[in-house]
């Protein structure tokens, strides 16, 4: 051999009785290894006693702001839960301290440990909130979406396919309506995303739909389509915490602590009361509750469908400044900017559907409650989570 060549070439070609002792050795190795892979992923992550006697739900993202709300509300309702989150954007501490809760930590896109969890817990069902959601990345980065939204979602319903799973609840958004030309949304509003954001929620709905009509499938599927969460647990130590933050709330209650900058407010010259857009803000406890009654729904009567989800009242963005000072005691500091493209003036959930079939009903349907609950989770952690 050359100068310079590696120990372990040497080891090959010396001789062959050393090539043949060493190519077993590392047959070994990657044997025991691929068996410590599993026993990890089957009891360090896994680790957990669940209740014989509750269903268990698969929650994919789980560790996220919405889907660790969902989460203790399933736990709540007397379910078993699987969180499944990479922790790319979710956090795990929003799920410490919970009952009958098993943390998995692993891509949607990884169809073998997906399988590997399916056949350790047994979920009836699974709720699915992993996604890129950023509007703005979206059209810079099309693929990245396609990808990780579409491709997730595709990998997610191969591996419930191979394990005889059935139903899904799937987290859609009100952004495939795109720039509706009515104010108030229903179900049949027409849906023409205006970015890859939109684009590719609105592609899981039409794939869970036509793989729901297959003659030979069984899968049944909820997608609800939320407009804009906010606020935070009355109880548990949870709340909202995105890096970068986009939401309108927890932005103007950085900007009252003086840790995010003044808030921006884009436009006050819309066809609107004061200038400013209207929206619909949902509090993410309602949000939740959705969920849990949408899961019931489904595998009760056996259904597919798709609900629109909103508090079914318009805030503008001086209706939260001027609810934030209220609650808060505290200026909000603020810059006028100009108008973003592709902004509605309005924008408002008609929910009756989702209250006439899931018998749901919102119970926060006060800006000052959204605020309040928002305000006490951020003052007691005004880094987020890192706190």
């Amino acid at each position: 051999m050359e100068k310079g060549t590696s120990p372990f070439l040497r080891l090959l070609t010396d001789s062959p009785e050393k090539t043949l002792f060493t190519v077993g050795l590392v047959v070994m190795i990657v044997w025991l290894g691929s068996i410590f892979s599993y026993a990890f992923v089957s009891t360090t992550e896994m680790r957990v006693e669940m209740d014989p006697d509750q269903q268990t739900i698969l929650v994919a993202g789980g560790a996220g702001y919405i889907g660790s709300h969902v989460v203790a509300d399933l736990v709540e309702n007397k379910y078993n839960v699987v969180v499944y989150d990479s922790l790319y954007k979710g956090h795990k501490q929003s799920i410490v301290g919970l009952k009958n809760v098993a943390f998995v930590k692993g891509d949607v896109r990884d169809g073998d440990l997906l399988d590997k969890t399916f056949k350790r817990f047994e979920p009836v069902a699974v709720m699915h909130f992993c996604a890129d959601s950023l509007v703005g990345e979206s059209v810079i980065d099309p693929l990245k979406y396609y990808d990780n939204n579409v491709g997730g979602a595709i990998s997610l319903l191969q591996a419930m396919g191979r394990n005889g799973v059935d139903y899904i609840v799937f987290s859609s958004t009100a952004a495939i309506f795109g720039d509706p030309e009515v104010d108030i949304i229903s179900e049949d509003t027409p849906k023409a995303p205006k970015n890859p954001y939109g684009e590719t929620k609105l592609a899981i709905e039409r794939m869970l739909h036509w793989a729901s009509e297959s003659p030979s499938s069984t899968l049944k599927y909820v997608a609800l389509r939320y407009f804009n969460a906010a606020g935070a647990h009355p109880t548990r130590d949870i709340g909202e915490d995105h890096s970068p933050e986009t939401h309108l709330i927890p932005n103007v209650m950085k900007a009252i602590q003086g840790s995010g900058g003044r808030l921006k407010v884009f436009g006050n010259d819309y066809q609107t009361p004061d200038g400013t857009c209207v929206r619909d803000y949902i509090h993410v406890m309602d949000l939740s509750q959705a969920h849990v009654k949408a899961l019931a729904w489904m595998i009760h009567n056996d259904l597919s469908g798709q609900f629109n989800l909103g508090n079914g009242n318009g805030f503008s963005v001086m209706d939260v400044i001027g609810s934030a000072k209220t609650v808060t005691q505290r200026e909000v500091p603020y810059d006028l900017a100009p108008r973003r493209a592709g902004d509605p003036p309005t924008l408002v959930a008609n929910s009756v559907k989702a209250k006439s079939v899931l018998g749901w009903r919102p119970e926060h349907d006060s800006m000052d409650d959204i605020i309040a609950s928002a305000w006490r989770w951020h003052q007691a952690h005004p880094a987020g989570y890192k706190d």
